[in-house]
């Protein structure tokens, strides 16, 4: 076959918008439904700026009937006046890359979008865009088409006293393939931003429906309601404590609370931005407050001189914190593309003093808090070097016979030792452990039956997952330890695979297995070692013909079988009931198998799900059901 000519003129350069829609995951990250909201935060953030400097206080999201959405703002408009380029302002704005006023100095003291990038990247992304401004008295309009394409040129329509911008775009269906606007994310994300600012109304309606929904959120008492949200179906051992100060030109905002938990909850942000891997902020939140309670536990003869001081990770147990910082421009450091890491210096000594100093004085102000959260930390330190006692004496061989045996007579391990390929999956039963045996690839391969269900860990310590039969095999086979000394870099397995029925308790046992996970071990989540195997719910044959079909939704069997009406179907009813050979092709072989890889895209939204489905109270699980979860009598498979 012959092959274009290459040379000087196959080299494209892709200018200005055409490269954004040439490679949008490059600009927003991917084209899913992820990408999809990206554009939303987009313009969401512009507006969010100008409240965070003093400009406007309201937010209004619309999800139109057509899937356009409307973003409005009532900071001071977009200005209007002609740019030196010649075009006017607006133009500038919403077509042209790195164009914005974040870049010019003065304007804008903190700021957390895009710089400039965000705006123009939506449009390029999009059907048509519908600008309003409301500035200088006037009210303007500039429409665009076809990806940035000036549809009306900026145009006066009328005048007003108000001040703000109102966007609406429909995004390009054709990038974004079936994907659509959830309204639930995106009041999740916008109820995140309400507690981070004090002073901010955000509305979101939807249309689509027959009937309109409509939310509000507004909170006087920002990051302390915030803690409330997150801590709401647990019990707190003391008030929400607030920190407040600025240092070198940093403003610091936190609100604390311990809890009868055993995990800990720290989210941070910058500007406003969620910061999911942390930073320097972070580094000076932990490093001040596990010095003060060592302090504090020294000074009241709470700690002897003989002993050793809380490690870290007892100073955070049961733990919920929300950090925010206020950086200037000048000195805003971001480590990576996508800003998940704050990299200001400046950061860390300004809050790690700003928290040592406000906790001495809460500390010497309430005794008898003070003393509930140090009894707790007393707990865990007692805790974890119980269970590190545990783990040497199992690595110099002293671990009981019993255990060894019973580990041995469980898990069926793979032929070859190397943990960077290996595969750990986690089944449901004997019968279903047997066919996985006869069906993986011993070379890198193992299997582990579970026996029943686990211990639902929301509200269980380490010491009780130890007590657990089920779970301490599952540490033991993992290897890595457990809790707050869990190291992904002494895990046995590359990938750790839950796979079980697509029945009721299966689904069960996912949850409960994801619940020990979450707590236990969650940088193995974090890192991209957990999956859930997605076994099939039917096999289909058809008359004269050999090959075996397998359907892994309703819908596919639905597809599968449209327009025939001679064929057999089988509804698997588990695991067991499928012989070693289908359930190498459909589930394990790596070559034809699907995964689920389970991560964590919104630390705060990840918490209050895990405490909601998974903790004691009935009523809050109750509500998130009925309200997400469709219920009917009607089969989709009849016989």
């Amino acid at each position: 076959m012959a092959t274009k000519k290459y040379d000087a003129d196959s080299i494209k350069i892709l200018e200005g918008l055409e490269a954004v829609r040439k490679r949008p995951g490059m600009y927003i990250g991917s084209t899913d439904k992820k990408g999809l909201h990206h554009l939303a935060w987009e313009i969401i953030d512009n507006g969010i700026d100008e409240i965070i400097n003093g400009y406007g206080n309201q937010i209004k999201i619309i999800l139109n009937k057509d899937k356009s959405i409307t973003i409005a703002d009532n900071g001071r408009g977009v200005p209007i006046g002609k740019h030196s380029s010649g075009k006017s302002t607006p133009e500038v704005v919403y077509t042209i890359l790195h164009a914005g006023g974040k870049f010019e100095e003065g304007n804008y003291k903190v700021s957390g979008g895009l710089h400039g990038v965000g705006a123009s990247v939506v449009n390029a992304l999009s059907d048509w865009m519908d600008v309003i401004i409301y500035t200088d008295g006037k009210i303007s309009e500039i429409k665009f088409k076809e990806g940035g394409k000036v549809d009306k040129p900026l145009t006066q329509v009328g005048t007003s006293k108000n001040t703000g911008t109102v966007v609406t775009f429909m995004p390009n269906y054709n990038i974004f393939k079936n994907c659509e606007f959830s309204y639930s994310t995106i009041c999740e994300r916008m109820q995140e931003s309400a507690f981070l600012l004090d002073n901010i109304t955000i509305d979101v309606e939807d249309r689509r429906g027959e009937e309109v929904r409509k939310v509000s959120y507004h909170y006087d008492n920002g990051l302390n309601s915030f803690v409330e949200y997150l801590n709401e179906d647990k019990t707190a051992l003391n008030k929400i404590v607030p920190i407040h100060g600025e240092s070198k030109g940093i403003g610091i905002d936190i609100a604390l609370q311990y809890t009868d938990s055993y995990n800990e909850t720290i989210l941070s942000f910058v500007n406003n931005v969620k910061t999911p891997d942390g930073g320097s902020h972070e580094v000076g939140f932990k490093t001040g407050i596990t010095k003060i309670f060592n302090d504090y536990a020294k000074e009241q003869g709470i700690l002897k001189a003989k002993d050793s001081n809380f490690d870290g990770s007892d100073v955070r147990e049961g733990l919920t914190a929300v950090i925010n910082l206020k950086v200037p421009e000048k000195l805003l450091q971001f480590e990576g593309q996508t800003k998940g890491k704050l990299g200001t210096p400046e950061a860390r000594p300004a809050t790690e003093q700003i928290v040592y100093d406000t906790l001495k004085y809460y500390l010497n102000e309430n005794k008898a808090e003070a003393t509930a959260i140090l009894t707790k930390m007393g707990n865990s330190k007692f805790a974890r070097e119980a269970a590190r006692k545990a783990r040497e004496e199992a690595r110099l061989g002293k671990t009981k016979k019993k255990e060894q045996a019973s580990l041995s007579d469980k898990l069926t391990p793979p032929q070859g030792h190397n943990s960077k390929i290996n595969e750990l999956f986690i089944v449901e039963g004997t019968s279903a452990g047997g066919s996985a045996k006869q069906g993986r690839d011993r070379k890198f391969q193992g299997v582990l039956p579970l026996r029943g269900k686990v211990l639902n860990t929301e509200k269980a310590s380490l010491a009780d997952a130890y007590k657990n039969e089920e779970l301490n095999t599952l540490i033991h086979c993992i290897g890595g330890g457990v809790g707050a000394e869990f190291n992904c870099k002494d895990i046995n397995y590359d990938k750790v695979i839950i796979m079980t029925d697509a029945d009721d308790d299966g689904c069960h046992i996912q949850c409960l297995l994801l619940t020990f996970f979450y707590r236990f071990m969650r940088p193995l989540i974090e890192e991209g070692h957990l999956y859930i195997a997605m076994p099939p719910l039917y096999k289909v044959n058809f008359p004269n013909s050999k090959k075996d079909n397998y359907c892994y939704t309703n819908e596919e069997l639905k597809e599968i079988t449209a327009g025939k009406t001679s064929y057999t179907v089988q509804r698997y009813k588990g695991l067991g009931e499928m012989n070693p050979e289908p359930l190498r092709v459909t589930t394990m072989s790596p070559e034809t198998r699907n995964l689920i890889k389970v991560n964590i895209n919104d630390a705060a939204l990840a918490e209050r799900r895990v405490s909601v489905l998974m903790g004691d109270s009935v009523e809050p699980r109750k509500e998130w059901i009925n309200e997400n979860v469709d219920f009917t009598l009607e089969d989709d498979f009849k016989k």
